[in-house]
């Protein structure tokens, strides 16, 4: 059940974190009602026309202030493949959506990397704006400007950089949320505080979702590409992509990573990087977010090997971002061995 949408401004001072790009910066806004300062976005990027794709009710999308058509989509795994994406483009075309307009998301994580990688591919390239409704595309998939879509291989095999020119995480939407929603977005809060976030259990979340923001806008800034330090922000994701696979997506992205995060505390243990102690804190963290801590139930472990080994990170046989003395790093050549051993227990 939907809660109805409030129809208010937006309050003055929502939290404000810019993700410094150079001549590609942009904004991201947190608060209650950012979602009603969507008009003024688009007339900032001065788009004429929008394609509002979204996956949340009308009462809830709002109107971008130029015209526009409003295209629905379905949050979910399912539909974060080529198929959407082409459709999406089609919609564009039809619409005569330009160079000189823009695209708008609204919905959760998967939404926000189709919507993107769809824009970032439409003419070479046209503007989007993101909205996202759910905690884990608040803290994570919506900031960032990597988009990505599933083939039956993988998880986000195919995709481009593609920086949004806004973000608008309206803390409103979350009042939506059913309760494993809200697991599925802690899930990205428990691992950020392994890279950098801090303590941020005791926290309220709309400062657990502007800690996060603002410590991958920094890291985005530093490194858009992925050529280095970006790498930690995948923290706990190469377990994780590897269970939703291996579950065919019943194990949701941010419960998965939850795991992959205990698992990476794990392997930094056996591989003599960080001590008993610090390994137990990933499994506390993990824990204290209500998240799931072990494996589920029937997952091969030889499966779970050969999907990580097709992990985009993974150029050197079996490569994890783990914890150590002088923080995360990626770490290539993992011997197998170790990766078994991690599993033993979990």
């Amino acid at each position: 059940m939907h809660a109805s949408a409030p129809d208010r401004p937006a309050p003055a001072d929502p939290a404000r974190i810019e993700v410094a790009l150079g001549e590609r910066a942009y904004p991201i806004l947190i608060g209650p009602g950012v979602r009603h300062r969507l008009p003024a976005e688009v007339a900032r990027i001065g788009a004429r026309r929008v394609v509002v794709v979204s996956a949340r009710p009308p009462e809830w999308t709002p109107d971008p202030g130029v015209p526009h058509r409003v295209v629905p989509a379905r949050d979910g795994e399912h539909d974060k493949n080529l198929a959407t994406v082409e459709q999406l483009c089609r919609a564009f075309a039809d619409f005569g959506l330009t160079r000189a307009d823009a695209v708008v998301s609204c919905g959760g994580g998967t939404t926000t990397d189709v919507v993107g990688l769809a824009a970032g591919l439409y003419h070479r390239g046209v503007a989007v704006i993101h909205l996202p409704t759910s905690l884990l595309a608040q803290v994570d998939a919506s900031v960032g400007g990597k988009t990505a879509v599933n083939l039956p291989e993988g998880k986000n095999l195919v995709g481009v950089y593609w920086q949004p020119r806004a973000v608008l995480c309206d803390t409103e939407h979350l009042g939506t949320l059913p309760e494993r929603e809200w697991r599925n977005g802690y899930g990205e809060i428990a691992r950020a505080h392994f890279i950098g976030a801090g303590e941020l259990r005791d926290r309220p979340v709309a400062e657990q979702i502007a800690a996060c923001v603002a410590l991958k806008a920094s890291v985005v800034a530093a490194d858009e590409r992925d050529s280095g330090l970006r790498h930690i922000l995948n923290y706990g994701h190469t377990l994780g992509h590897a269970l939703e696979r291996a579950t065919d997506f019943r194990l949701r992205h941010g419960e998965a990573v939850g795991v992959g995060t205990v698992f990476a505390g794990r392997l930094a243990g056996v591989l003599g990087r960080i001590p008993p102690a610090r390994v137990a804190e990933h499994r506390d963290v993990v824990a204290d977010y209500g998240l799931d801590t072990t494996l589920p139930a029937g997952v091969d472990h030889d499966e779970l090997l050969a999907l990580m080994r097709r992990d985009k990170k993974a150029t050197s046989g079996l490569s994890f971002v783990l914890d150590g003395s002088a923080g995360p790093e990626l770490v290539a050549d993992v011997p197998e061995p170790a990766v078994r051993a991690a599993f033993t227990g979990m």
